[in-house]
């Protein structure tokens, strides 16, 4: 079984007008609301490429409510914690002029310590037994960066292979516990590596070394330029063909729901790698904070180029 854990979890407000003008009247064309959140977001995902996991996490308030409810509607199956406080509300204003859109996030609600013990709990029981356990993305105010690592012991400890989707402390720390998979994008690894990566060549230097700390698997997003793979015995570049974007915000959510259900149905590293990629780009091709399409990725992976490092 996929399970996915978003501890700040959050409702993705996507608005569209005319010409974002500041000081005056904006008139709202369109808008739409999505249950958002890494985890989540590879829940959804995962389910409009014909798969299935179980979505985990900290959901409170009439706001919670109502994610669990339009996730429950998408098909998807729920097992959150429920906290005291609302979950976050994230505004996404996409500028119909430009083109260009602006994303408000915030910060998320404080957590109890009896909340983080209930979540800790959960993972470390889950039933039936995970075979991926897809955990990243912000954290809640009052819990500390070593969480992921925390939950990638118990999740090793059961026999499931963990997968770090974080930035910063949170991914040095998560890197500790030795996590089967991670997917930072280029900004991100640049972050853990402590300088700017630039170039294929620096990326698989990179990787490779991360790959002799004990991360098996190593994903960089590329954004248009697609995702770079990095395991024992293989090195991918992988690229899309060019497309229209419409937005790119959950692309690289997409990219990891398509390689963690490709590898949870046998297929090989380069085929869940070119999955991931038609996944990801799949997404550009909609709207806000909506993901890929299944149809849409069926269309790509045959357009995808591999080229080996």
């Amino acid at each position: 079984m996929i399970y996915t854990v978003t501890l700040n979890p959050a409702l993705d407000r996507a608005v569209f007008v005319e010409e974002l003008k500041f000081d005056d009247l904006n008139r709202i064309k369109v808008e739409a609301t999505y249950a958002g959140g890494k985890g989540i977001d590879v829940s959804r995902a995962i389910k409009e490429l014909g798969g299935h996991s179980i979505a985990l996490g900290l959901v409170g308030g009439f706001s919670g409510l109502e994610l669990q409810g339009r996730l429950i509607n998408e098909g998807i199956t729920c097992d959150f914690i429920t906290i005291a406080e609302d979950v976050r509300t994230n505004i996404i204003v996409k500028d119909c002029s430009t083109k260009k859109q602006m994303l408000l996030s915030a910060p998320g609600p404080e957590v109890r310590p009896q909340d983080v013990a209930a979540i800790y709990n959960k993972v470390a029981r889950l039933c039936p037994a995970p075979s991926f356990v897809v955990m990243g993305g912000s954290l809640p105010r009052c819990i500390t960066p070593n969480i992921y690592a925390q939950f990638i012991k118990v999740v090793v400890n059961q026999g499931g292979k963990a997968v770090l989707d974080a930035d910063d402390e949170p991914l040095r720390l998560g890197l500790e516990a030795k996590p089967h998979i991670i997917k930072p994008n280029i900004h991100e690894l640049s972050r853990l590596a402590g300088r700017d990566i630039k170039g294929l060549r620096d990326i698989l230097s990179v990787a490779r070394g991360l790959n002799g700390v004990g991360v098996e698997i190593v994903v960089v997003t590329l954004g248009k330029k697609g995702l770079v793979l990095v395991s024992e015995g293989i090195a991918i570049h992988c690229t899309p063909p060019r497309v229209r974007v419409i937005s790119a915000v959950g692309a690289g959510d997409s990219a990891l729901a398509g390689l963690v259900l490709s590898l949870s149905q046998g297929r090989s590293l380069k085929e869940a790698a070119v999955f991931a990629t038609a996944a990801g780009t799949a997404a550009t091709l909609t709207p806000g904070t909506e993901l890929c399409h299944k149809e849409d990725v069926e269309r790509l992976v045959p357009r995808i180029k591999v080229r080996e490092l």
